[in-house]
């Protein structure tokens, strides 16, 4: 098992992460360019939304706003693009991310990480990246985890050009709090994290002085 403060403090730029635990889950961002940078997230009727901070700033927004969270009946859906709500609307998560692949930003071809939280304790986590110019599409099933460690996936491995993609297994975790975590991510390149811990809902965003 990991120390996830470890991890993520010796990580400059880990990109975008869930990490999924028996009660809790976390989903952070982070940003290089001015344009991922102006982010912050506010909380909807059914999760989150990511919004841009200063919307005169705002350029491209077809990657970096999209609804990260969203509860429906009898789950809590978590991803890092759109695909959150291909999986709502397909309402299958395997069969919506068959559908779906990495994303097109060429060179760095980011991967679309997703999970999800049944109401009876059991996640799934998947890895939608590329490989030899096709999608590999990777999946994990658990049961449920004890309540000292969680798992952990990401975007990248690390900073890079073009961003080396995650690679292996998702990481099995210690399971720090809120704030720690949100201190250990690389205070230059972190954006927003949302934290549910127990059902409460915690959003930190950089830009509103968090």
């Amino acid at each position: 098992m990991k120390d996830l403060l470890e991890l993520l403090k010796t990580n400059s730029y880990p990109g975008r992460g869930i990490v999924v635990g028996k009660d809790r889950v976390y989903y952070f961002i982070m940003g290089r360019s001015e344009n991922s940078r102006n982010r912050i997230f506010t909380v909807t009727e059914d999760g989150i939304r990511t919004e841009a901070h200063d919307p005169a700033k705002l350029r491209d927004p077809s990657l970096i706003i999209y609804h990260p969270v969203r509860k429906t009946e009898g789950a809590l859906i978590v991803t890092n693009g759109d695909q959150t709500d291909t999986i709502r609307d397909m309402g299958d998560f395997r069969n919506a991310l068959m559908t779906r692949e990495y994303e097109p930003d060429e060179p760095n071809f980011t991967p679309r990480i997703s999970a999800i939280l049944y109401d009876g304790g059991a996640f799934e986590l998947s890895i939608l990246k590329r490989r030899d110019g096709r999608c590999l599409r990777e999946f994990y099933c658990y049961e449920g985890c004890s309540e000292d460690r969680g798992w952990f996936i990401s975007t990248y491995e690390g900073d890079g050009s073009p961003l080396p993609s995650f690679a292996g297994e998702p990481k099995e975790v210690t399971m720090p709090s809120p704030e720690e975590v949100w201190q250990a991510l690389n205070k230059d390149n972190k954006v927003s994290l949302y934290t549910n811990v127990g059902g409460v809902v915690r959003i930190f965003n950089k830009n509103l002085g968090d």
